[in-house]
């Protein structure tokens, strides 16, 4: 019980992809985020950061479908546990956090959990 109470929010990993800033911007808006470079990890391969991401029991966010993807799947077919890969085309800071604040809003951690989502599904004003 304990951990379905602990992962009802979406805890956030920024990969070296996604602005550095983000991750901040979105603790000060009450939300658990920390990017690569906080981190000390900008210097991963993707498959680092995702296994990094998945210790962390974080989602993490890229804006590297075309390498995420397939890892998604090898993943999926492996029946390897992570806590959700969210995509985005690269944005101003501002539209980015915009979208993860909206995504952060209406999806659980449980909801995530193994899924692969897009950021542009979170655009609507």
């Amino acid at each position: 019980m304990a951990d379905k109470i602990e992962r009802l929010f979406i805890t956030l990993y920024t990969d070296a992809d996604v602005h550095g800033k983000l991750a901040a911007q979105i603790r000060a808006r009450g939300f658990d985020a920390i990017s690569a470079y906080e981190a000390g990890h900008a210097a991963l391969d993707d498959l680092e950061q995702l296994e990094y991401a998945t210790s962390q029991q974080r989602a993490i966010l890229t804006c590297n479908a075309r390498h995420f993807a397939p890892l998604y799947q090898q993943w999926w077919q492996a029946k390897r546990k992570h806590y959700g890969i969210i995509v985005s085309q690269q944005l101003p800071v501002g539209e980015m956090l915009r979208r993860v604040l909206c995504m952060l809003n209406q999806l659980s951690a449980e909801e995530l959990e193994n899924g692969y989502r897009n950021l542009a599904e979170f655009s609507e004003r």
